[in-house]
């Protein structure tokens, strides 16, 4: 089916000036042709020497207004030619005695307009160049120089796809906190009827991922009315003036549309804090942001209007603009918990067909800490995974692919390792899950795996039941001790000498634990219940920058002589673990070097004693008579791997 599409603007304007170059040159050309007459060009004397040998058949002589004459004529071979006589020249009666026919004419003076309008022909096709380029370059800065201050924003309806609560799953209560603002845009005379106001606007803040333009369109598409989105960086310009100009613009088209939505995101390119910047603060940004305050709260009120700003970064902003009256409300997006997570992934797949093992709350536990974008990208992943493989059906296992890419990254299947680097790497492995098993407090083990991936060698990862939002001292000696199980375990089969670098993620992990234990939460007897550090200014690449407060040398060396116990600690107890059970660690890496990947299940087995057989396409435990499997304790979080060497 053919459809009609637009025409191009600037396809348009190109054809339309090429048209105007043409009909210039056409009348250039013939302009020009008429104003110069047919024929050779001949000397004066070469004219009289033919006249005087009896080779001119006829001429035609035109007076110009100097007094000189214009001959044209043609000779007896029919050959046209041209030559000027000067005035005083005596021609007319040779050329009669000669026999030749003579017409005299008076040359007509051209129009001093004309003249004027050929002269000036190549300084117009020049000006209507340039004033084609310049307009095209103003219509592209958003309708022309009278342009340039108007609104970017875009208005959005249900032709972009509807989007409503029922489409956003995992953040139930940011999805009730906004609840309000919806029955208020469908009914605000029950507010106004006992003097409620609505709220002029709603932060949404939460991390990146977390839907909150996703949370922002479904209250537009449950109240049914116009959306308006817009990012800050599109209010900020080099010009001074231009900003706060699309702000007046955007509010003036928004009146418009009463009531409605307007989304800012990423508010925090125009929001920051004033005077934070270098020099005296009458900026550009400033500026914008003054009329962005003006307009939300001012003494022309915007009836109707609500405002609804995202960011990640509600550190930064300017108080003026979170106080009551502007952003009255502040919601909270979080990262979603299990259960919302659960719920994240039925919505993402409904949209993909799935074989009957695959189980939700499996991949909602084996998530924790994953945003709402995370697991749409998971699913997709698993999606096309499983296209690559011709299968019809996503079935669970491309589920597992798809989040050891997204966790862990890319399979190395590229690296070529020695046999010795594949066992030191299984021992590296096989101690860390061999000490979580062991230890009480720790998580219950998903699987263990020697496949690179990323910028790991190996990784063991925990499950945990549940999400947890506080965490206890024994959980954290546990962490502790199955975090330096790698290095224990090549110690013990490797020896002192042999240690590689692989474990250096696994020393960073251990020694940002300890302090953190020590100088914020308080986990040291020696030291006490005191805070010696605290988080300063901005965030730099999702860490916060952090610092000391003033203390004395003697507590600075307290502070890390704690650090070094808890670390020691770790370490004391992982080797205990391993030093006892050096049978469990060698049929763990075994199986390792063999099968390259164990289950949570296939671990406990191996340490229990049984055996596993993979001759069907699900793995199937055999445990071994009289076998005890550890039980799995309280479950929390963790990951322990082996770096590549030299990391």
């Amino acid at each position: 089916m053919n459809e009609n599409k637009p025409t191009n603007p600037w396809t348009k304007s190109l054809f339309i000036w090429m048209g105007i170059l043409l009909v210039l040159v056409f009348f250039v050309q013939s302009f020009g042709s008429s104003r110069e007459a047919p024929g050779a060009a001949m000397t004066y004397s070469q004219f009289v020497a033919k006249v005087n040998e009896g080779d001119v058949k006829s001429v035609s002589i035109a007076t110009t207004p100097s007094g000189n004459a214009v001959i044209t004529g043609k000779t007896a071979d029919d050959k046209s030619f041209k030559t000027v006589a000067p005035f005083d020249a005596k021609i007319s009666d040779r050329l009669v005695d000669k026999g030749v026919a003579v017409q005299v004419k008076a040359e007509e003076q051209s129009s001093i307009w004309v003249i004027l309008l050929y002269q000036s022909l190549p300084f117009l096709l020049m000006i209507g160049i340039a004033f084609f380029i310049m307009r095209q370059m103003q219509k592209s800065s958003t309708g022309g120089a009278m342009g340039f201050g108007k609104s970017r924003a875009k208005m959005l309806t249900e032709k972009s796809g509807k989007v409503t609560f029922a489409d956003v799953a995992g953040i139930d209560e940011a999805r009730e906190e906004l609840q309000e603002i919806v029955e208020f845009l469908r009914d605000p005379g029950k507010f106004s009827r006992l003097g409620g106001k609505i709220p002029r606007g709603a932060l949404l803040v939460g991390a990146p991922g977390t839907g909150k333009t996703l949370l922002a369109r479904a209250i537009a598409g449950e109240a049914g009315v116009p959306f308006f989105t817009i990012s800050g960086s599109d209010f900020v310009e080099m010009f001074v003036g231009v900003g706060a100009s699309r702000v007046r613009d955007m509010f003036a088209e928004a009146k418009k549309s009463a009531p409605c939505i307007v989304f800012i995101d990423e508010i925090d390119a125009v929001g920051r804090h004033r005077g934070a910047g270098l020099g005296n603060g009458n900026d550009e940004r400033e500026q914008t942001l003054n009329q962005l305050l003006v307009e939300m709260d001012g003494f022309d009120a915007n009836e109707g209007i609500i405002i609804i700003a995202a960011t990640n970064r509600p550190d930064v902003l300017d108080p003026a603009l979170l106080r009551p009256g502007r952003f009255d409300r502040r919601v909270t997006v979080p990262l979603p918990d299990i259960e919302g997570r659960m719920k994240i992934f039925d919505v993402h797949m409904k949209k993909v067909p799935l074989a009957p093992d695959v189980d939700a709350r499996t991949l909602a536990r084996g998530t924790p800490g994953m945003s709402g974008a995370d697991i749409a990208n998971l699913v997709n992943e698993a999606a096309l995974m499983a296209a690559r493989l011709g299968k019809r059906l996503v079935a669970m296992a491309q589920f597992e692919l798809a989040k050891d890419r997204v966790i862990m990254g890319t399979e190395w299947k590229s690296l070529v390792m020695t046999p010795e680097e594949k066992k030191m790497t299984a021992y590296h492995e096989a101690g860390h899950a061999l000490v979580r098993v062991h230890e009480k407090a720790s998580d219950p083990i998903h699987k263990a795996t020697i496949i690179p991936r990323g910028g790991a060698l190996g990784m063991v990862v925990s499950m945990p039941e549940r999400d947890n939002y506080s965490y206890h001292r024994d959980k954290m000696y546990a962490d502790l001790a199955s975090v330096m199980g790698g290095r224990v375990a090549e110690e013990v089969i490797f020896g002192h000498d042999k240690v590689s670098s692989g474990a250096s993620s696994d020393i960073q992990q251990a020694t940002k634990l300890a302090r953190a234990m020590v100088m914020q939460w308080g986990m040291s007897d020696k030291l006490g219940p005191l805070q010696y550090e605290e988080a300063q200014g901005e965030t730099f690449l999702g860490y916060s920058q952090t610092q000391r407060h003033n203390m004395s040398n003697e507590t600075a060396l307290m502070i890390d002589a704690e650090i070094r116990r808890l670390v020691d600690g770790g370490h004391t107890r992982a080797t205990e673990i391993i030093s006892t059970n050096v049978d469990q660690l060698h049929a763990l890496a075994g199986a390792l070097l063999e099968l390259e990947t164990l289950t949570g299940e296939e671990i406990k087995t191996i340490i229990g004693g049984g055996k596993i057989d993979r001759s069907a396409d699900i793995p199937k435990v055999l445990p071994t008579a009289g076998s005890s499997i550890p039980k799995s304790r309280k479950p929390s979080g963790g990951i322990g791997g082996a770096a590549p060497a030299g990391a």
